[in-house]
């Protein structure tokens, strides 16, 4: 059956309009989550909150899962889902360079503009900080434009990288998952603990 519209199910016009309500549930739970705060966001890199872990763990297993049983069912065509091609040496200091925003500012792309929907001023800084490194990124583009295609994978999975099937990968990170939840609501009281007898 899917993807709809490579398939023709609805026409491509419908697009834009998938994509603003999908952006509309993305923000709800974002804010719903508590990722509006960069308290809550950056509380995974100090130990006293790992909801950033928990929700996007969540998210992970339930589409890996979600999307083997659609496969399996016949309600969704694997091969017709687009995957990004991996530029891995890129892609490797994007993630650095990501991680160190994130923990100085407290954001990510997506959350600072949640912060900014209920009228947060750091979450309004942080965007004019991203519009600016945007700015930038693109007028120095032509000195690392040979860096920034290297290192091209294609469209591969990890299944394709590891020789795993999907259906292994989805049961080991489902595990890992819940070992995280364990060791991480372990970690919360144990810091929490700490924070409460220096506060008193």
């Amino acid at each position: 059956m899917g993807p709809l519209i490579p398939n023709g199910i609805i026409t491509g016009d419908w697009n834009f309009v998938i994509a603003i309500l999908l952006g509309i549930a993305f923000g709800f739970i974002l804010e719903a989550s508590g990722f509006s705060s960069s308290r809550n966001i950056v509380g995974v890199f100090y130990g006293y909150n790992f909801v950033v872990l928990r929700v996007f763990f969540t998210a992970l297993i339930v589409t890996m899962v979600g999307l083997l049983y659609f496969d399996y069912f016949g309600w969704l065509n694997m091969s017709q889902i687009f995957i990004l091609p991996t530029f891995w040496q890129p892609m490797l200091v994007g993630g650095v360079i990501m991680g160190l925003g994130f923990i100085m500012g407290g954001f990510c792309p997506g959350t600072s503009f949640t912060a900014i929907a209920i009228g947060k001023i750091d979450g309004l800084l942080f965007t004019i900080g991203l519009y600016l490194g945007i700015g930038m990124f693109s007028l120095a583009f032509p000195l690392f434009g040979d860096f920034y295609n290297s290192g091209n994978l294609g469209n591969v999975t990890v299944s394709d990288i590891t020789g795993i099937s999907s259906s292994w990968l989805a049961l080991t990170f489902t595990i890992v998952a819940l070992a995280a939840f364990w060791v991480t609501m372990l970690i919360e009281k144990k810091v929490r603990k700490r924070i409460t007898e220096y506060k008193f």
